[in-house]
């Protein structure tokens, strides 16, 4: 055992006693030492209950003989932290968690770790730790709130929350009803009800074979969710035991099945960043263009919210990510899981209990999975889409841009009503560099549709969108304007031409007007200057190869 280091012989007599001072018996010294990282913390909705989970994976490495050690890793609520100076260190984070991880990990020689996390960057930053230390791991995804219920329906955070933002601009509904709907919208512990990020990323730990059957869609709440923490707890000594390691889960085919079921589930945009990243760390080669592959393939099957209308306490009474990979069975390759059974085994095994929630691939809601990868001469190495969450008439658009050099100065002008229909939204030195950190557009997307505009008016930049985001709206421009991308030289007026379909994003301009304002171009003086974010900007890629830390 790697914990052998700092027990066994004599000149470790110093930090047995160490150990012995932290309350472990001699009976215990012998058991494979687990690091169990947790994420808990009072802030985030979708870690408030993991207290309580921490609970049943300490039982759980008990029975299976190891012996458990906690440690705390930080954690943002992107929904907190969006519009403002906080989301700069949102994406940021999830290169610290993977730092954080690694260096507990082999300072202490921990034989095993269970991951407990639940929201956007944690539980990348936790799956990136898992690969680049690659001993042997289990994730727990904490699991997803309910729905909140307000007049006979049941909200969200997106539509009833954000959207509501601009539709009580617009004069649709009151201040009473928008007082009402933030009391409602978030009912308690889990993360946000949809498939946004956090939940997207649940649902691919789950098919990446990271964490076992049922858990990316558990409720937060859940009898079951402390069975799979328990059980979860009671699996890592043997993995331990076996020396499975991450990298032989997490291998090219497991990351293809994952990005698949991404796909199919019309999951978040952030996974355009966080898979290829997660990839990077396991030694696997994943360009972004890979989403666009296997998305020309893949059926949309389940219709979840923001896009559409279910929820992800509805997709796991149907039967969660088995019944999933079960509907998808002829597109997936053989797998290992963390549960000891392959991929395509927890397929053949799964029930479906709903044929609307999880369609037959013959009655998808879409041909074509939910990203599309789009390029052209404002997105040279690429921009993404939610193409599923987009209208058929939005699909194709031409309008004219109006040009902000901060997501601040684009919220202002849409929610003072500056935006109107044929304009194309330009939100730029956002990216990984010139944002510092890639934040986070739900704000003026949701005004955007809040305000009735979805139809309308596109939105383009080099940030990111919230999993929560819908509509003509592409992120991730790359190379960024804080790079000197194209999107640096559009100014208002320019004509920009958007066509999903032929994954083709272009400025309407001639070559030569293009070279001549590029050469033009001088970059800006970065937006912070000092600490933490200042590093990140210097280290940090471009979006295009998942925004990770230069070596």
């Amino acid at each position: 055992m790697r914990s052998n280091t700092i027990k066994c012989g004599i000149e470790r007599v110093p930090h047995r006693a160490l150990l012995y001072a932290t309350g472990i018996p001699k009976t215990e010294m012998d058991k494979p030492f687990i690091g169990v990282a947790t994420s808990f913390t009072d802030i985030i909705p979708g870690h408030i209950g993991m207290k309580d989970l921490e609970r049943f994976i300490e039982k759980g490495v008990h029975t299976g003989g190891g012996y458990p050690f906690f440690f705390g890793v930080p954690g943002i609520c992107d929904g907190i932290a969006m519009g403002h100076k906080g989301m700069h260190y949102s994406l940021a984070s999830r290169e610290l968690i993977a730092d954080m991880i690694e260096t507990i990990a082999e300072a202490h020689r921990l034989d095993g770790l269970v991951l407990l996390t639940n929201c956007d960057k944690i539980t990348p930053g936790m799956l990136m730790a898992a690969a680049r230390v690659n001993i042997p791991s289990i994730v727990v995804t904490a699991g997803p709130m309910l729905a909140g219920h307000y007049k006979g329906k049941r909200r969200n955070l997106t539509s009833d929350t954000f959207e509501a933002v601009g539709k009580f601009k617009k004069g649709l509904i009151t201040k009473d009803e928008l007082s009402d709907l933030e009391m409602c919208a978030c009912p308690g512990a889990g993360s946000c009800q949809g498939m946004y990020t956090a939940n997207t990323m649940a649902c691919i730990t789950e098919a990446l074979g990271m964490s076992i059957p049922g858990c990316a869609t558990s409720p937060a709440v859940m009898g079951q969710k402390r069975r799979i923490a328990f059980e979860s707890g009671r699996l890592i000594t043997g993995l331990v035991k076996k020396d499975i390691t991450p990298r032989k889960i997490m291998t090219a085919a497991a990351f293809k099945n994952a990005i698949t079921v991404d796909l199919a589930l019309g999951g978040s945009t952030n996974t355009v960043l966080h898979i290829p990243a997660i990839a990077h760390e396991a030694g696997v080669k994943l360009p972004i263009e890979t989403f666009d592959e296997l998305s020309k393939k893949t059926p949309h099957i389940a219709n979840m919210i923001p896009g559409g209308e279910h929820y992800m306490e509805d997709l796991d009474y149907a039967g969660g990510i088995p019944a999933v990979l079960r509907r998808l069975r002829k597109l997936l390759g053989k797998s290992k899981t963390v549960s000891g059974r392959d991929i395509l085994d927890i397929a053949d095994k799964a029930y479906i209990a709903d044929e609307d929630i999880i369609r037959p691939v013959e009655k998808a809601y879409h041909k074509q999975g939910g990203i599309a990868i789009l390029k052209g001469n404002i997105a040279p190495d690429g921009a993404v889409v939610k193409q599923t969450a987009v209208s058929k008439s939005m699909m194709s658009f031409e309008g004219k841009a109006r040009v902000f050099d901060s997501e601040e100065e684009g919220m202002k002008a849409i929610i003072n009503g500056k935006i109107k229909s044929g304009d194309v939204v330009v939100i730029r030195y956002e990216g990984p560099k010139g944002g510092p950190g890639m934040r986070e557009m739900l704000s003026p997307t949701a005004a955007i549709a809040g305000m009735g505009l979805s139809e309308s008016v596109a939105l383009i930049t080099d940030g990111r969108f919230s999993g929560g985001t819908r509509g003509p709206c592409i992120g991730h421009i790359s190379p960024e304007a804080m790079e000197g991308g194209p999107i640096a030289i559009i100014k208002d007026g320019d004509k920009i031409l958007i066509d999903i379909a032929k994954r083709k994003i272009d400025l309407k301009l001639s070559d030569d007007e293009i070279k001549n304002r590029l050469s033009k171009w001088k970059q800006p003086s970065p937006k912070i200057k000092h600490g933490y974010l200042s590093r990140y900007a210097k280290l940090v890629t471009s979006a295009g190869t998942g925004g990770v830390m230069k070596v």
